[in-house]
């Protein structure tokens, strides 16, 4: 190693006093990051704008530095004459055209130009340097004009400063930078292109006496150049003289010389001047460097040489002794570091003094711990990006969902390695929860998120064939969420997740993952690309070398740190720089994105730093973690040379080698080198690092590092143990960053730094995370202002909690706690999210400025209303809202409407003082009237709770606009304290720090464009105000107007929206009438009236204020918040009634706002009432007070909009109640109740539809006002974050809200929710709970958590209201040719004759005949009397047009007792005479062999828990396939025999009723029918089929089960379990593998043998059985009703039933229409689903559904329109599904008519037809269902109205059926040819229908007489003609 030595001074002297005799330039320059920073002395410049960076050329920015004049001029003193000067293009001339240059760049380089001529130094310009603009790259056959352009710029802006010119300083570098799409060759031709064009220009134009121009050429390259007349202009033609970079090998002077003497060869002779020297192999000669030097200089200057001049850079060394001296002087160090290569040996060995390490450390080392630590108050660049970040593994979970493949942390974690046998399965369930992460950011007001995407999700083996659509969709979903927020997303393609495929190749140690990860990446690049802008290609690739090969502590867990290790960050280097390039050329000119690398790092600090081998150990360490992968992509495209030195060395040492470091080759260097647009940087804590000791060749990180590593005890501790808190470590780390890799460069974005806390900690309060983040953060800062480190982001590690690895979820990282012991995995925002939202909200750490932004956008609404100036009548007008909407059928009634309110709609969300703040006596808060009550004893307020702190929001402002701005509420309505502004109620009394916080609250809404929505009044008086009489005290008026007098002058300009009182009949009545509420005046008779009376006139006062002195400037609106249930009459026919329903809403909304916005005066109906009621009660004025008639004028219109506060219904009677005493409640004369069967919430019913009557009775008594509903919202008891109701409640109630507007022309403005969060609810105090968000009250940190309906709430916004989904909308076409229109019945419950012809007794005859089994005592005795009626079914049929009918076999009139025994020919006779009249009307049949009805005989001897039972039905079906088979071509075995199984054997609620054994009764008989179904199979299959040809298999139904929280992995898994054990129950076996699905097996054995069974309550199939029931069908024949929502429900381990293995409750959506069935809602969208399900889960077998319909009770007449939806909606599913792709084949209606519907009896109507049963002839009427079902048929479809009528749908259109083979048929005992058995059976008909009319018309006349009032016609009316 030399030491650093001047060179002697005689020597410098003659050398250089030679050259300048020879007028030879002298060159240094050019002015480099890292010379400024040596410049700038031992601690840098903490003013200086520069960015560290070894070689990175300095690009100017004003100011200039102040020591460059005295640096200059030290220049100049050794002798150098000219400085090098290298111009940006791209900052010059930003935009590509010298019409708009960067004025300030180019200012600033002509100072810098002014100041080396000052020191009498030549500048030597250099034109372009680093990058070109971006528009040069784009156009590159302009790219020689507009450089000639640029060219001309330059020489114009400072051709009178400059002589020497030159175009480009390294061609090669100007080549790569343009497209690859051209040879090189080709691009080398542009470059010269436009270096003649700026020579031509320069001659031409600003050549001034002695002016000069050139290129910097390589040496090697001249002679190349020369040889193509095309580019020889870059050597002679177009140059003043050659301008060569130029290599001198110390180890060959002669060959130095040998190169000169070449150029002398050119002709003509041509000046060189050597504009870059660099040295090579000079250290290993062990030269002097003087000899050195002297020698070089010695080539140069001889005489035949023509050199005009060179470079001396090398040779100069500047630095500052101190920061006042600055010296230069050519020495002998060569700047060692980076211009002579070290070898291994010395590297090792030697810390250079120079190295970036060495620089970093010494700028630091001397600093006392308070100037380490000072706090610096600076904020952060604009444009500084804060983020958070997430890993797919972390907290994806879905871990098998939708086609995911597995990841090898899937592997590990099922091995049970992490901390708990924790497994990432469901992990945070991300994957589920999209809307839900995304609304935390926006809480957070993130910038950007850093998530990264699950490889095995979009590629599940890892191999880019095909990829996983719904993965896919998923990334696509979040991407477009986050974009939707503003939130910047930066997506990770690997964080340590590899394919398990991929994996059991060999991994990351198998080269071809290398091409595996590029097809990965490309298609991740155009997928996503056009949003993701941010790419990172690996996430810290060391953790996956070290933890997951190295040690075996992470996934896949191999532990080979001396091989594997190193072999995997070799392949993974190379798949980063090709995806990169990739990237670089297919995507970036169009997508203009960044791609980069997350490298992760500690800080080494030297354990002693007095000891060089620990400081040169501590450098070797950051070069093995961090220069691993840095310094192959940031420096030279290889590993470190400390690295691979320390590697060559211990392997030298050991016996055999302990580590194999594998070699790039050159072009792999070259491939690596520059191959990322920015440096991610994650950094958690810092190491103290001393050399190894001992001599040790077992191979470990450390060992072969030749490291130790330490921690400061002082240090505190994290949960994690690696993790120590060390914040000065940070900002050292970016420091050596932007030395050694980035050199300012490439941006540094710093991605990941954080800390864990443990379960034990407090959860939510996390003091020391905050702690950390602030002093992480302040040296991030640090290192941007005072080292000029340019990192652009601050990326928190994580957004929520997650699956930790190894750790397991033990570690708590998030930001947001995950409560991974709840299925919902809810997320509550820690007080750390908070403290990062200020730091985002400041950008660092100044006191944030606020600024008074202007009000978020409001609705636009008028100024003034239009105030009736007459009275409303008694009954109002109103009253056409009743005779509107009363008599509406349910169905109509409640049928979900699908649409959207105004675009500028204004949804929010309100809360109120009292309820909210605490802080009850805080910062001089005066009190209130609750807070005086709620500390009387007494109260009554439930657990005697109090508002003291109730949510704390006085000192959570920060938590509740975290929680506004994740709902993306556009309003929020809240209350204002009236004794938190004036303690004492009076002007007088101004608490500022009251003030204050209501101004950070409207700030902090407006930052967030969220418009405040403030009430002055809402139930909280002053006490001192009380104290004087409150409102009884004529002064208030005048008080309350000064207290809104001083709210409008300091918050008016950010308030637009202002509500006087929020719902005076609340505050009325219950605070003076029944005194429950304080001040607790007990007056029912006259308070409420004195009370309503005063708040009127203050209201009125305040309104006249408003407008007098603030509207014109502030241009705000003004109301006041009334409240009301709606008012349903008992009998809307019953005038008093409709009388009573209108006085309630008159005595409630009327009070009010009769007066307000009609006449000033109260509704006559009141004063009435009170006058009437006071007049009998011997007074001698009325209770209710009055108006003046100049009180009226002043009261009248005093409100801009109404705003209303409703929740519930009410229905009403008129009532004559007790005189005395006088009461306002009696004054109403009438009673309310509430309906037992409206749904209940902890404090009202809800019925939905009043709210659309109640806006329609608004907009009908008060005119087209503009509406705001400000409160509405259910009360739940039940505190949990799954609130379902609560959706339910604001699904329906905002439904209504939008048919009012809609539908009915209400001009609604805005829906505000109540509430916010759970808050302290009067006298319920904390036991009701009405919050989007759950607060726990029980914490003092007052923790919030979104409930679903939060997210609900928030899709309702996005979408502005509820507009249909696309997959919902109506689909117009046919189904495929030849497709099957069925109807369906079942012999029990249509044939009636149950002891006819020797019938035998079934399990239905049995049953229905037991007391207490059959709704109303029904049996199927006679039921629709079938079997004596084929010619009137025939008829029905024929009305339909069907193709084929389902019907039934009854076991028991064939085989009386069950068996062979004996066959009843006379039941025989009656199927076969069915068969064949239906054939002669061209319908074909489909039978099923069994559909509920055993045989009595059979069940005696058990039924089907008798294995017996099987053989017996397999005889049973060989008799009908040997009597019927040749007629019958569709056999169906078994009708669903889920309801045989569970129905009849679990529940006991169908035949045989049996429910003693239900955990293992329903599976007996399940295992016995499916092997029966499978024996009928076979015997078809073997015996029948080959003469028969028909089609056999099975029917089995299911409901379809959506999640009830779409967002619960667990609720997803319980709905795709309630689909198997119900459907694939038996489909599995049959139509999968001949067994149970695996989840039944699993879960039956588990709960066995948790209940202490030695096997599983489910019996088992051999493996013959098993292949015996596999593949036995033809068809799959689905039954499918309805939808239900599942979720998770454990049964306690000792109950033993179906319902307990399944482990699923059920519930249905509220909005969803109700039918005749409870169980039955219309769900239409349930059957394309599971239709598609079928598809997937069984390889698309055809599939016939065999029953498909919907049930009513009491239909009072024929027009079924609820049944006509049911059928259209799903018949259009079935449509969609077949577009789908699902093979279906036909579709079949249940039912042909009215029948006995089971244990319902005939209460439930399911048929197209009605049956008349008070007639005993039971003639089939057909509904209107049936005439629209034949439409269906007919067209086959739905025909588009857009191509105008089709024929099908004309009523005289005949059914279209197959033509069939004419064959001789059975008719009523003789066999005749098929035309003869026709007209016979018209013959037969014509006489049958003469009856039959008969019937009919005496039919029709009694529906007639019994039918009801037809509804008025309206936009809402539905009827099959114009809503269908």
């Amino acid at each position: 190693m030399y030491r650093e030595r001047k060179l002697e001074g005689s020597t410098v002297l003659k050398v250089i006093t030679l050259q300048r005799e020879r007028k030879r330039r002298i060159t240094a320059g050019p002015l480099t990051t890292d010379l400024l920073h040596n410049l700038r002395g031992p601690l840098g410049n903490q003013e200086s704008p520069f960015v560290t960076g070894d070689k990175e050329i300095y690009v100017c920015r004003q100011p200039l530095p102040s020591f460059l004049p005295e640096y200059f001029s030290s220049v100049r003193a050794v002798m150098i004459t000219h400085y090098k000067v290298f111009l940006p293009w791209a900052q010059l001339l930003p935009e590509g055209s010298s019409e708009n240059p960067d004025k300030e760049t180019v200012q600033c380089y002509r100072q810098l130009l002014e100041a080396l001529k000052t020191a009498q130094l030549q500048p030597l310009v250099v034109l372009h340097h680093q990058t070109l603009p971006a528009s040069t790259v784009q156009r590159t056959e302009a790219f020689a004009d507009l450089f000639a352009d640029y060219a001309s710029f330059i020489f114009h802006s400072f051709g009178d400063l400059v002589e020497i010119w030159f175009t480009f300083s390294d061609l090669e570098e100007v080549i790569m930078e343009l497209p690859h799409q051209e040879s090189r060759s080709s691009r080398l031709q542009i470059l010269t292109d436009a270096h003649r064009k700026a020579y031509e220009i320069y001659h031409e134009k600003y050549a001034s006496q002695g002016g000069k121009l050139s290129v910097v050429l390589r040496a090697e390259a001249v002679s190349e150049l020369l040889l193509e007349p095309s580019t020889s202009a870059l050597a002679k033609d177009a140059v003043d003289f050659l301008s060569l970079d130029l290599s001198y090998e110390c180890q060959s002077e002669a060959d130095f010389r040998q190169k000169l003497s070449k150029l002398q060869t050119i002709e003509p002779k041509v000046k060189v001047f050597i504009f870059n020297l660099k040295l090579q192999d000079c250290l290993s000669t062990k030269k002097n460097p003087s000899d050195l030097f002297f020698s070089l200089l010695t080539a140069l200057s001889e005489e035949q040489m023509l050199t005009i001049g060179f470079d001396l850079s090398t040779f100069l060394s500047c630095s500052s002794s101190s920061k006042k001296s600055r010296s230069c002087s050519l020495t002998d160090n060569l700047t060692l570091q980076t211009a002579l290569q070290l070898d291994p040996e010395t590297a090792v060995d030697s810390s250079l003094p120079h190295s970036a390490y060495q620089r970093v450390w010494e700028m630091f080392a001397n600093q006392s711990r308070a100037e380490r630590d000072a706090f610096l108050q600076d904020v952060f660049p604009e444009g500084f990006l804060w983020g958070v970040s997430t890993g797919a593994f972390n907290v994806e979970g879905g871990w098998a969902e939708d086609g995911r493949g597995a990841s090898i942390w899937d592997r590990v974690g099922h091995q049970n390695t992490a901390k708990g046998q924790a497994t990432p399965e469901v992990a945070s369930d991300s994957y589920h929860k999209v809307d839900t992460d995304v609304a935390l950011l926006r809480g957070l007001r993130a910038q950007v998120y850093k998530f990264s995407i699950s490889w095995s999700r979009i590629f599940p083996t890892g191999q880019g064939q095909s990829p996983n659509l719904r993965g896919v969709a998923y990334y696509n979903m979040l991407i477009d969420r986050l974009l939707d927020s503003h939130i910047e997303p930066m997506a990770t393609l690997s964080h340590w997740d590899l394919p398990q495929a991929l994996q059991d190749r060999g991994g990351w140690q198998n080269e071809s993952v290398v091409d595996a990860f590029l097809d990965y990446a490309a298609f991740c690049f155009s997928t996503f690309g056009d949003r993701v802008k941010l790419w990172v290609t690996f996430h810290e690739p060391w953790v996956m070398s070290y933890a997951g090969y190295g040690t075996g502590q992470h996934a896949p867990g191999i532990s080979s740190p001396g091989v594997a290790s190193f072999k995997v960050a070799h392949v993974v280097l190379k798949a980063h720089a090709r995806a990169w390039h990739h990237y670089n050329s297919q995507h970036r000119p169009q997508q203009q994105g960044r791609v980069g690398i997350v490298l992760n790092s500690d800080w080494a600090e030297p354990l002693s730093p007095e000891r060089p081998e620990d400081r040169r150990a501590s450098e070797r360490f950051l070069h093995f973690m961090l220069g691993w992968f840095a310094h192959p992509i940031f420096v030279d495209g290889d590993y470190p040379a400390a690295l691979r030195a320390q590697i060559q060395q211990m392997n030298k040492q050991c016996p055999t080698p302990v580590a194999q470091l594998p070699k790039f080759t050159e072009a792999e260097k070259q491939l690596l080198k520059g191959s990322a647009d920015f440096l991610g940087l994650s950094h958690y804590t810092s190491r103290l690092i001393s050399k190894a000791q001992g001599d040790t060749c077992i191979p470990s990180y450390d060992t072969i590092g030749g490291f130790s590593q330490h921690v400061d005890p002082a240090w505190p501790q994290t949960e994690s143990p690696w993790i120590r808190v060390v914040p000065w470590g940070i900002r050292r780390l970016l420091q050596f960053v932007s030395l050694e890799y980035t050199r300012g460069k490439v941006p540094i974005y710093l991605a990941g730094n954080g800390m864990p806390i443990g379960e034990s900690e407090d959860l939510i309060n996390d003091s020391l995370r905050i702690d950390y983040f602030n002093q992480y953060i302040n040296e991030v800062l640090k290192a941007v202002k005072e080292d000029s480190v340019d990192v652009q982001s601050y990326i928190a590690r994580s957004l929520i909690d997650g699956f930790e690895g190894p750790s397991g979820y033990s570690q708590r990282f998030g930001l947001y706690h995950v409560n991974f012991n709840d299925s919902s995995r809810p997320r509550t925002p820690r007080k750390s999210a908070y403290f990062f939202t200020s730091m985002i909200e400041k950008n660092g750490f100044l006191t944030k400025v606020v600024k008074r932004l202007p009000p978020a956008s409001k609705a636009n609404v008028p100024r003034k209303i239009r105030a009736f100036t007459f009275p409303s009548e008694v009954p109002s007008k109103a009253k056409v809202v009743w005779e509107k909407f009363s008599n509406q059928p349910k169905f109509e009634r409640d049928l979900f409407y699908h649409g959207t309110f105004r675009d500028d709609f204004l949804w929010g969300v309100s809360s109120s003082a009292y309820q909210i703040e605490g802080a009850w006596d805080a910062d001089g808060k005066g009190p209130s009237i609750w807070d005086n009550f709620t500390h009387t004893p007494g109260s009554n307020v439930k657990d005697s709770a109090t508002g003291d702190i109730a949510c704390d929001s006085y000192n959570h402002l920060d938590a509740d606009l975290n929680m506004l701005r994740a709902l993306k509420v556009k309003a929020y309505r809240f209350s204002i304290s009236w004794s938190r502004i004036f303690p004492t109620g009076r002007n007088t009394s101004v608490n500022t720090r009251g003030v204050d916080y209501y101004n950070r609250l409207i700030d902090g809404l407006v930052a967030s464009s969220i418009s405040p929505m403030v009430t002055l009044f809402h139930w909280d008086l002053p006490q001192a105000l009380q104290d004087i009489g409150g409102w009884e005290n004529p002064s208030l008026i005048e008080l309350f107007n000064s207290y809104a007098d001083f709210c409008f002058q300091t918050f008016g300009d950010r308030v637009k929206f202002w509500m006087t009182f929020n719902d005076p009949t609340y505050q009325a009545w219950l605070g003076y009438g029944s005194g429950e509420f304080p001040p607790n005046v007990n007056d029912p008779g006259w308070g409420p009236y004195r009370i309503g009376h005063a708040i009127i006139k203050a209201h009125a006062r305040v309104y006249h204020t408003y407008d007098e002195k603030y509207r014109q400037e502030q241009k705000g609106v003004i109301s006041l918040s009334l409240g009301a249930h709606w008012a349903e009459p008992q009998s809307p026919g019953v005038p008093r009634d409709v009388e009573a329903a209108d006085r309630m809403l008159q005595f409630s909304l009327g009070w009010f706002a009769h007066p307000i916005f009609r006449n000033g005066d109260y509704p006559d109906a009141m004063k009435w009432k009170v006058g009437n009621r006071s007049e009998l009660q011997h007074l001698a004025t009325s209770r209710l007070p009055s108006f003046t008639e100049e009180e009226k004028r002043y009261i009248s219109a005093t409100a801009d909009v109404f705003c209303l506060n409703t929740y519930s219904s009410r229905i009403v009677r008129h009532a004559t109640p007790r005189l005395n005493p006088p009461s306002y409640k009696d004054d109403r004369e009438l009673t309310e109740r509430e309906d037992s069967s409206w749904p209940s919430t902890a404090t009202n019913r809800a019925a939905s539809w009043g709210m659309r009557r109640l806006l329609n009775w608004i907009k009908e008594e008060y005119g087209g006002v503009p509406i705001y509903i400000t409160e509405n919202g259910a009360g739940l008891k039940d505190p949990k974050v799954e609130d379902t109701n609560r959706i339910f409640y604001h699904k329906t109630y905002i439904n209504e809200a939008l048919k009012a507007y809609r539908l009915d022309g209400v001009d609604l403005r805005g829906y505000a929710a109540w509430s916010l969060m759970d808050s302290f609810e009067w006298l319920n105090g904390y036991t009701v709970k009405f919050g989007l968000y759950r607060v726990d009250f029980n914490n003092v940190s007052r923790p919030r958590t979104a409930r679903a309906s939060a997210r609900y709430y928030t899709e309702v916004i996005i979408s502005n209201g509820m507009p249909l989904p696309k997959e919902d909308e109506f689909l117009y076409g046919q189904f495929p040719k030849g497709f099957s229109w069925s109807v369906a019945t079942a012999s029990y419950q249509i044939e009636g004759a149950w002891r006819a012809d020797g019938k035998g007794l079934s399990i239905w005859d049995t049953f229905s005949h037991t007391p207490l089994k059959v709704g109303n005592d029904d049996t199927g005795d006679v039921a629709c009397d079938s079997y004596h009626k084929i010619a009137e079914d025939v008829v029905a049929l024929q009305n339909l047009g069907v193709t084929h009918y389902r019907f039934s076999i009854s076991w028991t009139r064939i085989l009386p007792d069950g068996t062979t025994k004996y066959i009843n020919e006379a039941g025989l006779n009656y199927y076969m005479r069915l068969i064949d009249t239906l054939q002669a009307a061209s319908i074909q049949p489909q039978v099923t062999i069994y559909h509920w009805d055993l045989p009595q005989a059979l069940q005696d001897v058990g039924g089907w828990e008798n294995e017996t039972v099987v053989q017996r039905f397999k005889e049973y079906a060989d008799v009908l396939f040997q009597r019927l088979g040749d007629k019958v071509k569709f056999w169906i075995t078994l009708n669903e025999p889920y309801v045989i199984a569970n129905l009849g054997y679990g529940y006991g609620t169908a035949a045989p009723g049996i429910s003693s054994r239900p955990g293992t009764g329903p599976y007996i008989v399940g295992h016995n029918l499916i092997k029966a179904h499978a024996e009928a199979w076979h015997l078809y299959n073997d015996v029948y089929r080959a003469r028969q040809g028909g089609m056999i298999s099975i029917t089995i139904s299911s409901d379809w089960a959506e999640p009830r929280d779409p967002s619960n992995q667990a609720e997803v898994e319980a709905a795709r379990r309630y689909v198997q054990f119900m459907g694939g129950w038996f489909a599995h076996p049959i139509f999968k593998n001949g067994d149970y699905p695996e989840v039944m097996k699993t879960r039956v054995r588990d709960r066995s043998l948790a209940a202490g069974l030695n096997k599983s309550r489910l019996p088992e199939f051999t493996e013959s059985e098993k292949r015996r029931i596999n593949g036995t069908y033809d068809f799959f024949g689905f039954n499918h009703y309805t939808t239900v929502l599942a979720y998770d429900f454990n049964y306690a381990s000792w109950i033993s039933s179906f319902d307990a293995d399944r482990g699923v409750a059920s519930i249905t959506d509220r909005s969803w229409p109700d039918s005749g069935s409870f169980w039955l809602k219309m769900t239409p969208f349930g059957f394309r689903r599971i239709l598609n399900w079928l598809k997937e889960e069984y390889n698309n077998p055809p599939i016939y559904v065999t029953e498909n319909g919907v049930s009513q009770r009491e239909e009072s007449d024929l027009n079924d329109t609820a049944r006509i939806y049911y059928l259209r909606s799903y018949i259009n599913e079935a449509l969609k599904a077949v577009q789908d792709k699902v093979d279906l084949r036909g579709y079949t209606v249940w039912t042909l008519m009215d029948n006995f519907e089971w244990a319902t009896g005939f209460a439930e109507k399911f048929g197209v037809h009605f049956v008349n049963y008070t007639d005993t002839s039971l003639p089939r009427i057909p509904k209107a269902s049936a005439k629209f079902y034949a439409s269906i048929v007919r067209c086959n479809g739905f025909p588009d109205p857009a191509a105008g009528p089709h024929p099908c749908l004309q009523q005289d259109a005949e059914p279209t059926t197959s033509p069939m083979r004419e064959e001789d048929v059975q008719f009523l005992g003789l066999r005749l040819g098929t035309a003869e058995a026709q007209t016979a059976l018209y013959v037969l008909f014509a006489l049958m229908l003469l009856g039959v009319c008969g019937v009919a018309f005496l039919s029709y006349k009694y529906c007639k007489r019994s039918k009801q009032k037809q509804t008025q016609p309206g936009e809402q009316e539905l009827s099959h003609s114009s809503s269908f």
